[in-house]
């Protein structure tokens, strides 16, 4: 069974937050470069959930640039494994009987200008940035993310009340995630963070 996640994106629109598929993919493009920070969106709808991850490379992998040894290419490879399993990484409640129906990892090319542009990081540890193999002459304004889609189906989508983020335990250069949930009751948007990995969605279902 397939399902497609422009629902998610449709409702994400409508309630503003995101004002479009385009809108999203010029932010993606154009704006600010926050390390360790990244968004998943969520949408509901019956029995149906669509979640979409954007994720700078940097949290994911440790560097941003195309993966260009052996090892790199090995730890690119991993981390897709790793996020093609969203019910590990997004716990939800058993109770609510979801399963996987689809899952896409991409890794994709962001162009960056840097000129005139504040490089964000959400530690501001450039020490360890400059260490993890960040050359900014040799990759200038080219930065990859990671875009995944999932599709899932759930026998109870009431029971959907909390996630539980081990993302956070998955991947050590993440630190936050913004997350906005649309359901058929209500929308909102909510920040988890590594010290803070749990999300009460109550009255949301």
């Amino acid at each position: 069974m397939r399902i497609d996640i422009t629902f998610a994106l449709a409702a994400l629109a409508v309630v503003s937050l995101a004002a479009s598929v385009g809108a999203e993919e010029e932010h993606r493009e154009l704006g600010p470069h926050v390390h360790g920070h990244g968004t998943l969106d969520i949408a509901v709808e019956k029995k149906r959930v669509a979640m979409e991850l954007e994720v700078p490379g940097m949290d994911i992998v440790g560097f941003e640039h195309e993966a260009s040894t052996d090892e790199q290419q090995a730890m690119v490879e991993k981390a897709k494994a790793e996020l093609s399993k969203p019910l590990s990484l997004f716990k939800l409640p058993a109770s609510a009987g979801c399963a996987v129906k689809e899952a896409k990892v991409a890794l994709e090319a962001e162009d960056h200008d840097h000129e005139g542009e504040e490089h964000h990081d959400a530690k501001e540890e450039h020490e360890e940035h400059a260490d993890a193999g960040h050359d900014e002459d040799e990759h200038e304004g080219h930065h990859n993310a990671f875009h995944v889609t999932y599709a899932l189906e759930c026998a109870n989508p009431t029971e959907l009340t909390s996630i539980s983020f081990d993302y956070f335990k998955a991947f050590a250069g993440a630190q936050s995630l913004t997350v906005n949930v649309v359901t058929a009751k209500a929308q909102s948007s909510y920040e988890v963070a590594r010290d803070k990995p749990e999300l009460d969605l109550g009255g949301m279902m």
